[in-house]
């Protein structure tokens, strides 16, 4: 009976202590993650929804039809599945390519490693506004390199045709700086002694990459994925300074997430910005769960 009791004490102490531990971050995820959510969640089947007053007609799926019905949702949809279907693999390849040269003895590679990290760091507004003077039109740095082999000049930012790639292009390069140092951080954790054992075997070079390195780089290029995806599922930030505020030079360039901010903040059309967010969760929810079923059946080692 006093054995029990003691056990009963100790496991007490073992669960509750931790959990004193955790309460914080627990208390602030329910505040500012989980109600939110279902805050959004709530608002978006509530039809005719006034911010101000809590007033609204009734429960139904009107939001949802609305938003399906409207051609700028259609348009952030498209654009948005475009970006992340580029962004995501471009990035993560050209970062693989990347990271395997930093990751050589070689002289200064400290200091490109820190140059790859400066953006990282860096306001995206303060980015974008460089990126904005690269894709200008008369005097850009892209235009200006099209020039060498004779290219016609392009209206990056002007044209809606060019809008997206201008955006893709802006997005791979904000993206690479943090996959870099994920793959580089997995490939230093990489035993050396598994190379030098392919080597010794006389394998080549091709053959150790897909044979050693990328099977054990799996785990980081997973994470690296679906962290992309998540991030790049919501882009956003990277509109203002490159069309000045606008969903591109004739709105033509909308995302999911800017659709929700401008009925949100310009229309103050609530029930539509939270069924917009709620969309876009489950969608964001369903690529992630693929990645890491995909990622699960890729380890082969």
């Amino acid at each position: 009976m006093r054995k029990s009791k003691a056990e009963a004490e100790q496991k007490q102490i073992f669960f509750g202590e931790p959990l004193l531990y955790l309460l914080p971050f627990l208390i602030g995820l329910l505040i500012f993650t989980v109600y939110p959510f279902l805050n959004a969640l709530l608002i978006s089947f509530k039809e005719n929804y006034n911010l101000m007053t809590g007033a609204f007609t009734g429960f139904g799926w009107g939001s949802y039809s609305r938003i399906f019905s409207d051609a700028n949702f259609i348009n952030g949809l498209k654009n948005t599945a475009l970006y992340v279907l580029i962004v995501v693999p471009v990035s993560t390849v050209l970062s693989l390519l990347a990271a395997s040269l930093l990751n050589q003895k070689v002289k200064l590679s400290g200091l490109f490693q820190t140059a790859y990290f400066v953006p990282m760091v860096t306001s995206v507004v303060a980015v974008g506004l460089v990126w904005k003077w690269m894709f200008n039109y008369d005097y850009g740095l892209l235009n200006y390199f099209l020039s060498f082999f004779g290219l016609a000049k392009i209206n990056w930012l002007n044209n809606p045709a060019y809008n997206l790639p201008a955006l893709i292009i802006f997005g791979i390069w904000n993206k690479m700086p943090l996959t870099i140092i994920l793959l580089l951080a997995g490939y230093q954790n990489i035993n050396p002694q598994y190379y030098v054992a392919a080597r010794v075997d006389g394998a080549k070079p091709r053959n150790i990459f897909f044979r050693i390195t990328l099977p054990l780089l799996a785990p980081t290029i997973g994470l690296t994925l679906v962290v992309n995806t998540i991030s790049s599922s919501m882009v956003f930030m990277e509109l203002f300074p490159l069309f000045n505020g606008n969903p591109g030079s004739a709105y033509s360039l909308y995302t999911i997430v800017y659709y929700l901010y401008d009925m949100f903040y310009n229309q103050w059309r609530l029930g539509l910005a939270a069924a917009s967010a709620v969309v876009l969760f489950l969608i964001v929810m369903v690529l992630t769960i693929i990645q890491l079923y995909i990622q699960r059946n890729w380890q082969n080692y």
